[in-house]
């Protein structure tokens, strides 16, 4: 090749090179994170969920300030939510709480897990998973974020879930003694107690408790249980057939 035939596969190979880059740096300098967020956040309110979630990814791998990406990881979270993907919601907002930690919205990512399984109890039945898992979050909320904005909140929350999951074993007692299991009811009852002091049908517990010592040929410890219930509760709709289990009892007949 001639030398100047050579300069010029040289000098076209460099400004190719040249307008190459200049590109890349162009469309790096075009990207404008704040405009995408803006958009994706329109996709999210029509409901186009997944050109939403794919304007977020972009914005979490080319915000090179970082101010985006924990809002993008935020967002992609809650289309989940919308699009009532309760798994991947809770694994996204987990994934941002493992990437920024300490970020002003840290305790809302870990308010959202627990509001997706709480959003699952529909009854005593059904429910108890979610509100057991939805217990465990918000007390982590508490836990690791005591100044969280939800305080008014959480609390009632949790009692219904403690509720929700007093009201599932109870049931579960209540299922046992009617089979004839009195150990295993005994059991329930008793941790239901423990476990719920609290509990709004302690009274019904008493009594079911009460029943299944009965049943189960433990006279004292049924006389036991009667005499508290009559004792806390003197006045309650349950007080009447307590007392007439407790003189049953004390007379001998079964």
């Amino acid at each position: 090749m001639k030398p100047f035939r050579y300069a010029l596969v040289i000098l076209s190979l460099f400004l190719l090179s040249s307008c190459s880059g200049k590109s890349q740096i162009r469309t790096l300098e075009d990207f404008n994170a704040e405009k995408s967020f803006e958009k994706a956040n329109k996709l999210i309110d029509d409901k186009d969920y997944v050109e939403a979630r794919a304007i977020l990814l972009e914005i979490k791998n080319r915000d090179l300030t970082k101010k985006i990406a924990p809002l993008a990881q935020l967002r992609i979270a809650d289309s989940y939510v919308k699009e009532d993907e309760s798994e991947l919601a809770v694994s996204e907002y987990r994934k941002f709480l493992e990437m920024y930690p300490d970020h002003r919205h840290a305790s809302y990512a870990q308010y959202q897990i627990a509001m997706v399984y709480f959003n699952q109890i529909e009854s005593p039945e059904r429910g108890y998973g979610g509100a057991a898992q939805a217990l465990a979050e918000f007390e982590k909320l508490k836990r690791d974020f005591p100044r969280n904005p939800y305080k008014d909140l959480i609390d009632t929350r949790i009692e219904k879930c403690r509720n929700t999951i007093a009201d599932y074993e109870f049931l579960v007692g209540e299922f046992y003694l009617k089979k004839g299991s009195y150990t295993a009811a005994i059991e329930r009852f008793e941790t239901l107690l423990k476990t719920f002091p609290d509990y709004k049908k302690e009274e019904s517990v008493l009594l079911s408790l009460a029943i299944s010592y009965k049943k189960a040929g433990q006279k004292e410890k049924a006389e036991e249980v009667l005499t508290r219930l009559i004792e806390k509760y003197p006045t309650g709709p349950l007080t009447s057939e307590a007392k007439k289990e407790l003189s049953s009892l004390k007379s001998g007949k079964k």
